[in-house]
């Protein structure tokens, strides 16, 4: 099974997961090529150049990725 995922990097694309109430999961990378799942998430409810907020938990950004599932097309 393929999963298609975006990273959210910028202020823009958080504001826009945001808006758009899409489910956002927190993974930490563990090395070259392993990440860990930290949290499967929710919403972000909250974001500030250090940290986002989902699912009432803080994450540091440059700790951490934020990653929203594709369907179909890549658009945001």
């Amino acid at each position: 099974m393929k999963h298609t995922y975006r990273v959210l990097n910028s202020d823009i694309e958080l504001f826009a997961a945001a808006l758009k109430q899409a489910r956002v999961y927190v993974v930490q990378s563990l090395g070259e090529d392993m990440v860990s799942v930290v949290d499967y998430g929710g919403t972000i409810e909250k974001f500030s150049p250090d940290s986002v907020k989902i699912a009432g938990a803080y994450y540091v950004r440059n700790q951490f990725e934020f990653r929203v599932d594709v369907q179909g097309p890549i658009r945001m």
